[in-house]
């Protein structure tokens, strides 16, 4: 107790020393002083109530907020009274007072231990709809904060045994969900959304003074006033040298725009901090449980087709050497405006196309002529959502979003922190029922090549990034002879081979979609008389290196080790799907038993007999618990392996069977001495 005494004096001490004035201020009742002010004249009785001053209620909103960033513990008290916090929200219809509220309520939400409810704010909907689209803007970074689901804060909390256990204790909708559906519920909320997300620098307007933006900023970044000056004096210096070449009255005409409003690169800069925010809150309602409601909003307001008329000029512009770059950060640096924007604008493409017919948004009408073209040319049908698009919704100019995004994608460097977030975009295009014609197309536009240099040739040591490599592969290898066929022109010396079998082995968590993309291909393969595919099958290595059955066994093998319930995660279960992938094939040519066999003779190999099919009896209980009730996962699960989900379910049951007589049931090949099955695998 003395030396918990001990840290709680020291503590003060520290807070009292380094900011001595706010310490006292709280400690004398100065912050309950402050909250009284401003509440008082919605605590009076009287018919006529009392009005505070702007400059008061500002000058208090300040000093609250001041002394919340410099004594600790001020702004969790503040959280904990949901009057004052959702009285906050009363103050934000005042323009003078908007900004210095927007900031307080920002940074006490972020610490509130739980999420405010949005239909408790007083009208909402009049108060949202009150706001100019800069104070829209301010308004989404609140939002964020109360429409996406608190971070439990523990990486044990991440495990989909935990998830389930949550699951389970809330059976309602979560608050985030809730406010997520208050908010589509407002009128023209998400139309004016995709209107700031998709405007142009040019067509900001307002009357805010200089002064006025000014304030803005240092609200907005947080900075200190010399450094607002510094950069905005640094920016103003660089027009009026420009401007000095001109004529003394154009010159003098041009100061005074400088004086009169903020200069373009700030503008730039402005406008990218508002699009973040605005990106932020759609993909998050994009991802919500009115996936489908939102997705048919922004597909009418045109968001995509804004985007890409953005895409050269603000979302993927070049850097000027007078870009604006926050105080202790550099252009590459991941904290910056400009890297933000970009990595929230593919998080948006990831979630826009992820198994949804709106993903042929991001063609052009021309591009979606190509793709019918490519469907015909192979005499297959044509995809029904490509001929179902609204040709009026799609992207304007000579080139779509997608193909945008593959140019700039292919020239990248190699220590790119886009790289990942681009191949996730990307995949999430071909995520879903495997469309040949998709496939061909990025095929045609060098997708395959790009990322077996990135692979091989450029020996990609980031885990994140050859994850999201892998699974773009295997999208786009899926079931397509003509994409192996590229992969073997390219990977043409055992050299090379050797090098993508190593990037492969390094994480079988990490490529395991791609080697469940090959035993899928190969399957499919072998079952086909076509003269073309035949050739394909003698020459490729992968497939040869695939169909050997020592490869297949090692990959099942280590697919089953590198897992267990208790550590299974949305990042690593797709390892036990994959596992089931390769037996449900061997089910279908009646090898099953073969199989299992064969793991019972590592395991001893290994002198750990039952290790391995104890473990993986116990991951199919808990893939029954995971899966039987989750229609989605199920879908997405027989759309990318093309195997019926009832047949997925039937082999489990089979596997799991407790008959020990029975030649496809994993307890026949675990000795009773070493038999483990029946241990309750629930997180204590």
């Amino acid at each position: 107790m003395e030396a918990v005494a001990s840290v709680t004096e020291d503590k003060k001490a520290a807070q009292e020393s380094t900011f001595p004035n706010t310490y006292t201020f709280d400690l004398f009742g100065g912050v309950d002083l402050l909250v009284e002010i401003l509440m008082r004249p919605t605590l009076i009785t009287q018919k006529k109530k009392q009005k505070i001053s702007d400059d008061l209620i500002k000058d208090c909103l300040s000093i609250l907020y001041n002394t919340c960033i410099c004594t600790e513990g001020v702004t969790r008290r503040l959280a904990e009274r949901n009057d004052f916090v959702l009285f906050l929200f009363t103050l934000m219809t005042n323009k003078k007072t908007f900004l210095q509220t927007a900031t307080l309520i920002e940074d006490i939400l972020g610490v509130k231990k739980e999420m405010i409810q949005l239909d408790d704010i007083p009208n909402l909907g009049s108060l949202v709809s009150s706001f100019d689209q800069q104070q829209l803007a301010n308004f989404c970074r609140i939002l964020a904060v109360t429409i996406s689901e608190l971070d439990p804060g523990s990486d044990d909390k991440h495990t989909l045994l935990a998830k389930n256990a949550q699951q389970k204790r809330n059976l309602g909708p979560s608050r985030a969900e809730i406010n997520q559906a208050t908010l589509l519920n407002i009128p023209g909320f998400i139309e004016r959304l995709c209107k700031l997300a998709t405007r142009k620098v040019s067509e900001t307007t307002g009357t805010s003074s200089f002064l006025q933006e000014l304030e803005e900023w240092y609200t907005w970044l947080g900075l200190d006033n010399a450094l607002v000056l510094d950069t905005l004096m640094r920016v103003a210096n660089e027009e009026a040298e420009q401007s000095s070449t001109e004529s003394s009255d154009e010159s003098g005409l041009a100061n005074t725009s400088t004086r009169a409003q903020l200069p373009q690169p700030m503008k730039i800069m402005h406008e990218i901090m508002y699009k973040l925010e605005v990106l932020y809150v759609l993909c998050v309602l994009l991802m919500g449980r009115q996936r489908n409601q939102v997705h048919k909003m922004i597909a009418e307001f045109r968001l995509i087709p804004g985007l890409n008329n953005l895409f050269d000029k603000l979302i993927w512009r070049k850097h000027s050497a007078s870009a604006l770059v926050l105080h202790g950060h550099n252009q590459n640096c991941d904290c910056s405006p400009d890297i933000t924007l970009k990595i929230q604008f593919l998080r948006l493409l990831q979630s826009f196309s992820d198994h949804h017919e709106n993903k042929y948004l991001l063609l052009n009408s021309q591009e979606l002529n190509e793709l019918s073209a490519i469907s015909h040319k192979a005499n297959i049908p044509e995809v029904d959502a490509v001929v179902n698009t609204d040709r009026s919704l799609v992207c304007d100019g000579k080139r779509g979003l997608l193909t945008r995004l593959l140019q700039v994608m292919k020239k990248e460097p190699a220590e790119s922190s886009f790289r990942f977030w681009q191949a996730r975009a990307v995949e999430s295009f071909l995520r879903g029922t495997t469309s040949y014609a998709d496939q061909i197309f990025l095929l045609k536009r060098g997708l395959l090549e790009h990322i077996l240099y990135c692979i091989v040739d450029s020996e990609c040591k980031s885990r994140d990034v050859l994850q999201s490599y892998f699974d773009l592969l295997g999208e786009l290898m899926k079931f397509n002879i003509d994409a192996f066929k590229r992969f073997n022109k390219y990977i043409n010396t055992d050299e090379k081979f050797q090098i993508f079998l190593n990037q492969i082995n390094s994480s079988l968590v990490d490529s395991n979609m791609l080697v469940r993309c090959i035993t899928l291909s190969l399957d499919r393969f072998e079952n086909q008389s076509d003269a073309k595919v035949a050739e394909v099958l003698s020459e490729c290595r992968l497939l040869s290196y695939m169909s050997q059955m020592s490869m297949r066994m090692s990959f099942l093998f280590r697919l089953i080790n590198i897992i267990h319930v208790q550590t299974l995660t949305q990042e690593n279960v797709s390892c036990l799907n994959t596992s089931l992938v390769i037996l449900m094939l061997a089910r279908r040519k009646e090898k099953l038993p073969f199989y299992l066999h064969t793991l019972q003779q590592m395991e001893y190999t290994e002198k750990y007999p039952g290790f391995i099919l104890n473990n993986f009896h116990s991951l199919l209980r808990f893939w029954q618990q995971h899966y039987l009730n989750k229609d989605k996962d199920s879908t997405c699960l027989e759309n990318s392996s093309c195997i019926s989900f009832a047949y997925w379910k039937e082999t489990v049951s089979i596997l799991l069977s407790p008959d020990r007589t029975s030649p496809c049931a994993i307890v026949s090949y675990i000795d009773e001495a070493y038999m483990d099955v029946d241990r309750d695998f629930a997180e204590e």
